[in-house]
């Protein structure tokens, strides 16, 4: 059945066609792969890894372009190459399996199956000649093959081991509502783990973990202890100063290789700069910073500008990500020599020298990345400063760019849109909520999906089907644009993604699978993912959508559904630190501050009021816009209490509401003392 060819030419994923030149026979995943596995009764060997990974570049270069590499490749194994942003649950089946036997997870991604799916053994990068204390990639080629020929006893006995392991982590851990305490305990053991002098958490490579700090954030708001906002004050002033930022283009690295934010992994990915602008614009509420804004502004520019995907009928959502490497060097497209800049900025240059840190040696490999190294200046020396970025800007824009994953994926595409919502309310910019609707509709419109469901993964076509965290973040988009448009319509798409989410997701026990319930190509049963990791989980994400709709609405029924969601993953303490997305859609169901502003819809009152809530440092606001005739249904607190002639705001907490309020001063200092 086997035929010797490569079969990636013909996949949409960006990723994907990087390895249709590759002398490798590759199949994507998918029936068509598993099944010549199976026919052929040869174990599979699985490459797992995206478009801006450097060190999926490396081994590809180094194995999968190599003749004699690849033949060995393509006579013992069924090769299967998976892009893990199209194709997130399959990475996560097989990463919980790495992990599973004792390995530290990371990408490429090399697992080794047999022809039913099922892992028995696996790494990541492997080198093409014995280095590190680690084995050449060929060695292990051979080592597998000749185990899986003449071991298959300790090949099943893996198999076995691996599949249970899975099965548990499918299972749901119930148990009940988490209480003050827990949550207390969590926060008190993420702030042993900070880093008191560059922020984030402690030690390299340092991620900025957006959960974590969104978590200790609200926390802070829950407690009235000031430790978790100041953590991720000082994250952002470190990282926005440092050489994880993009100082000329916008926008923040993954991650950095070194404690002090300085030497990026240089890749740019949508779902971290969508979540850094959403902590922008709470840390920008709470005290306003100009570097906040700066970035917060330089960040939707690149947005705007590089991640505008391809469009259709007008309308374009963001693309996924940007590569680390260009003319095969990481980094090349953003660093610098003092003689450049010397040169490009003539005059202007010292003082940019002394501001970012550009010396004759360099501060990477004798080179320079770009770090702010002294505060703010004055106005005019700011407008220097910005005049000069702008130089170097224009003359970056003719070196050769690094690639573009252009794919759309509606779950970060869904964060995004979040993202741009409330940086529009904070720093006054409503094109950014403009352009969050563009998104959306693009979303709602192109990746519809069976069953009302959104899909996955969009390039030209659709090419993967959605999982749980699309519904998810899409209802969560819809809802943060219903409450800042007033606009039914965007109520109505979140109640349509909910109920996609029900039909083909529901766990039965008020909780929900990854994968859907005809999902044809998942083999070894369906995930159910409570933890966060750089994202939200879809889980984390629903709760929240869940608690939303309650206070939206007032109904028991959405508070029910929202407590059996989080009662499913509560039953293991010990799981607790791995959930903050959970824990804060705890606090948002238990804690949240519901307004509603009602009057005429031209009542300059009401503008100002709704935007003081948009506005607020407390993320867990809830707001609703009541207009005209429109009444509150009959379970919600406010019912019955709203002005007809001029412009109040309601503002309710454990479904009490307080006296109408017509100053939105007022309404600001309530929401930021969770006062009624």
């Amino acid at each position: 059945m086997s035929m010797p060819d490569n079969r990636l030419g013909r996949e949409m994923s960006p990723y994907l066609l990087q390895h249709a030149g590759n002398p490798v026979h590759w199949r994507a995943w998918g029936p068509d792969a598993l099944a010549e596995a199976a026919h052929d009764r040869k174990p599979i060997l699985l490459s797992v890894g995206y478009a801006a990974c450097h060190w999926c570049h490396v081994m590809a270069h180094e194995s999968f372009e190599d003749p004699e590499t690849a033949a060995l490749m393509n006579r013992l194994f069924v090769n299967i190459k998976v892009d893990r942003e199209e194709r997130p649950d399959i990475d996560y089946l097989y990463m919980s399996a790495l992990q599973g036997l004792g390995e530290q997870g990371g990408w490429p991604l090399t697992m080794f199956l047999n022809p039913e799916g099922a892992p028995f053994w696996g790494g990541t990068y492997f080198p093409p000649q014995p280095r590190w204390g680690r084995p050449s990639f060929r060695q292990v080629l051979q080592g597998v093959a000749d185990a899986w020929h003449s071991g298959q006893d300790a090949v099943a006995k893996n198999i076995a081991a691996l599949r249970q392991l899975m099965a548990d982590q499918a299972e749901a851990t119930p148990g009940g509502l988490l209480t003050p305490a827990q949550l207390d305990a969590v926060a008190a053991a993420y702030r042993k783990l900070n880093d008191p002098d560059f922020g984030g958490l402690r030690g390299a490579p340092k991620f900025p973990n957006p959960p974590i700090f969104r978590f200790l954030w609200q926390d802070a708001f829950r407690t009235g202890q000031p430790d978790g906002k100041a953590m991720l004050h000082l994250m952002l002033q470190r990282m926005s100063q440092g050489g994880i930022y993009d100082h000329l283009g916008g926008g923040y690295a993954r991650y950095s290789t070194d404690s002090e934010w300085l030497v990026p992994h240089f890749e740019k990915m949508l779902y971290d700069n969508a979540q850094l602008l959403d902590l922008l614009s709470l840390a920008h509420a709470d005290c306003p910073n100009p570097l906040y804004a700066q970035c917060a502004a330089e960040t939707v520019g690149w947005l705007l500008r590089d991640m505008t995907a391809m469009p259709v009928d007008g309308r374009a959502a963001f693309a996924a990500s940007e590569d680390a490497d260009s003319e095969g060097e990481e980094g090349r497209f953003y660093v610098w020599t003092e003689a450049e800049i010397d040169k490009r900025l003539g005059p202007q240059a010292p003082a940019f020298k002394q501001a970012y840190d550009v010396t004759p040696a360099g501060n990477w490999e004798g080179q320079v990345i770009l770090r702010r190294i002294t505060p703010f200046g004055t106005a005019a020396e700011e407008a220097a400063l910005a005049a000069a970025r702008l130089v170097l800007f224009d003359v970056r824009a003719n070196r050769v760019r690094p690639g573009r994953d252009d794919k759309v994926l509606a779950d970060w595409n869904g964060l995004a849109i979040a993202a741009l919502v409330r940086a529009a309310s904070v720093f006054g910019q409503p094109a950014w909520i403009d352009r969050a609707a563009e998104a959306f509709a693009f979303v709602e419109a192109v990746m519809a999906g069976p069953g009302g469901r959104i899909a996955h993964a969009w390039r030209g076509r659709i090419s993967a089907a959605g999982l749980l965290d699309d519904q998810a973040c899409m209802a969560r988009a819809a809802l943060s644009l219903f409450e800042a448009t007033g606009r039914d319509a965007y109520l109505e798409a979140a109640l349509r993604l909910v109920n996609a989410a029900d039909q083909g997701f529901a766990d039965g026990l008020g909780g929900y699978f990854i994968t859907a319930s005809d999902a044809t190509d998942v083999p070894l049963g369906r995930p159910r993912v409570t933890a966060d990791t750089a994202t939200p989980s879809g889980m984390a994400v629903m709760a929240e959508v869940l608690a939303r709709l309650a206070h939206l609405t007032g109904e028991p029924d959405w508070r029910n559904r929202t407590e059996a969601l989080l009662r499913t993953c509560s039953g293991d303490p010990r799981a607790l630190s791995g959930m903050p997305g959970i824990l804060a859609a705890t606090d948002l169901l238990e804690e949240a501050a519901s307004v509603v502003v009602a009057g005429p819809e031209d009542d300059p009152g009401r503008h100002a009021l709704v935007a003081a809530a948009r506005a607020s440092p407390y993320p867990a606001v809830v707001l609703q816009q009541v207009a005209g005739t429109h009444t509150l249904a009959v379970t919600h607190p406010a019912h019955g209490r709203l002005a007809r002639e001029s412009a109040v705001a309601y503002l309710c907490r454990r479904s009490v509401c307080g006296l109408p309020v017509t100053d939105p001063q007022v309404l600001a200092q309530m929401l930021r003392s969770r006062s009624r």
